[in-house]
């Protein structure tokens, strides 16, 4: 490396460094993801010419000055922000960039799991997306009907519970994946277990817990995109192609249950998203037919969890009685009250 050229690591408490970062940023047509927790820089005597940020098990905020491109500083980068993952325990790393770039991470040791409509890439530094597609495959059942669930349960309601008996009644065998991320108000761990003691009556689903080939809104990464109206179709897209061409295949999934979804607009164009692109007779995998049940109701409103999490913060344990099943409301009386 030129003698005049530093590589520089730190954390995001360093507000003034983390403002040249965004300068660099903002410079390079990117945006600054505010869950970075560690940066890179490479400067040229004063000059920042590249930058990269790890935010837990993802790579973010990587820029390469224009005039600078197409002199390993993409590499340079990576290299360190994988070091500074290694010391912190992280060896499994994902990014996610656009088409273009595909080369540069694949010098740098990273394998394309999805890319979708030219917009953006998902890449992986390791060899887990396989290990995990061999796991599907141990668990696959046989059927005419292999049905599918996605669900975050935050937390688990007698809307979600109908979801589950509904699809089950209506499936061979039934895989319930649990979003497994801690992004919501309620603990992976609380969710997936009210999920299992809801409907542990149920003898032809499997419970999976969810994996980083479910892509939450959480961890997906919004800064190279220009057009942010266009960040959760993106997003809609980008893990329902994942589902479909690296999930689903290896369980033999041949269904997808989702409830209607009445009041949210964005989850709503998600599930028209899911019709679109799983049920696309030319995918690159087999189409998956989705399923749209209708979502029951108390006091003429949709059980939701989103209705649970108000009515708590109000107090109103009466009325949510009648929404949950009753290890759920025992869990909110003893862990939340």
């Amino acid at each position: 490396m030129n003698s005049s050229i530093s590589v520089s690591e730190f954390g995001s408490d360093n507000k003034r460094r983390v403002a040249k970062v965004k300068e660099f940023l903002d410079k390079n047509g990117l945006d600054m993801s505010s869950d970075v927790e560690v940066f890179v820089t490479i400067k040229d005597e004063d000059e920042m010419i590249a930058c990269g940020g790890l935010a837990g098990k993802v790579l973010k905020c990587i820029a390469v000055d224009s005039s600078r491109r197409g002199q390993g500083l993409i590499l340079k980068v990576v290299t360190h922000l994988l070091n500074a993952a290694f010391t912190r325990g992280t060896k499994e790393l994902f990014l996610f960039s656009t088409p273009k770039n595909i080369k540069f991470f694949e010098d740098c040791g990273f394998r394309l799991i999805e890319e979708c409509d030219g917009e953006v890439i998902l890449m992986e530094n390791s060899k887990n997306l396989a290990k995990y597609q061999a796991e599907l495959s141990s668990l696959k059942k046989d059927g005419d009907v292999i049905g599918s669930i996605v669900m975050n349960a935050n937390p688990f309601t007698l809307g979600h519970s109908y979801l589950i008996e509904e699809a089950s009644k209506r499936s061979d065998w039934l895989h319930l994946f649990v979003v497994k991320e801690d992004a919501s108000e309620f603990k992976f761990a609380d969710r997936i277990r009210l999920i299992r003691e809801g409907i542990k009556h149920l003898k032809n689903v499997t419970v999976h817990e969810g994996s980083d080939y479910i892509i939450s809104k959480a961890t997906f990464p919004t800064y190279f995109i220009k057009d942010k109206g266009q960040v959760n179709e993106i997003h809609a897209k980008l893990d329902l192609n994942v589902f479909r061409n690296q999930l689903a295949p290896y369980l033999g999934i041949t269904h997808r249950f989702v409830g209607t979804e009445p009041y949210c607009k964005v989850t709503n164009n998600y599930n028209q998203n899911m019709k679109k692109i799983l049920a696309d007779p030319n995918g690159k995998s087999a189409p998956i037919e989705v399923v749209e049940i209708e979502r029951i109701e108390f006091a003429d409103q949709a059980i939701s969890a989103s209705r649970v999490r108000k009515l708590l913060n109000e107090k109103n344990y009466d009325e949510l009685k009648n929404i949950v099943p009753p290890t759920t409301f025992e869990f909110l009386m003893k862990e939340i009250i």
